[in-house]
């Protein structure tokens, strides 16, 4: 068994709050996919054609994260969330661009708290570093967003 310095034990992976976490993050990541299907859908007006087709890329990467987070969770013997967070259909392009902003912060906190059950070993590592990118993704998302629903 390798050892920390200090002479600690290397933290080691738990398991079941890592599949715990993942599964709360599954949960937003569900709805994120959705949402950006929804919103991109759902705008109208020609500036707002601007802002559609980057949210249809983004759902298709949100949809593509949530398969990975599915993968972890079973590769670490648990089963997945069927639940998904709220979906909102806003009445104005804004409020909707504002929902997107709200409930993608809210997945990006679930993911950072997926990361603290992670621990030191390899396979730790791996998740944390994919959590991590999923993290720096979503928030380049939300900042895209910031820009297009800031008023001039």
């Amino acid at each position: 068994m390798l050892l920390a310095m200090a002479g600690e034990e290397e933290e080691k992976l738990d398991v079941e709050e890592a599949i715990r976490c993942l599964n709360a993050a599954l949960v937003l990541q569900y709805r994120s996919a959705l949402q950006y299907s929804l919103t991109s859908a759902s705008l109208t007006g020609i500036e707002a054609q601007a802002v559609a087709t980057q949210l249809i890329a983004f759902g298709d990467e949100e949809l593509a994260d949530a398969r990975r987070l599915i993968e972890k969770v079973v590769s670490l013997g648990g089963t997945p969330s069927t639940d998904v967070a709220e979906l909102r259909h806003p009445d104005s392009g804004r409020d909707a661009l504002d929902w997107l902003i709200e409930s993608e912060q809210e997945a990006i906190e679930a993911l950072q708290q997926a990361i603290s059950p992670t621990g030191r070993e390899g396979r730790s590592e791996a998740l944390e570093h994919r959590l991590e990118h999923m993290i720096m993704r979503k928030q380049e998302q939300v900042d895209l967003i910031s820009r297009a629903r800031a008023e001039d």
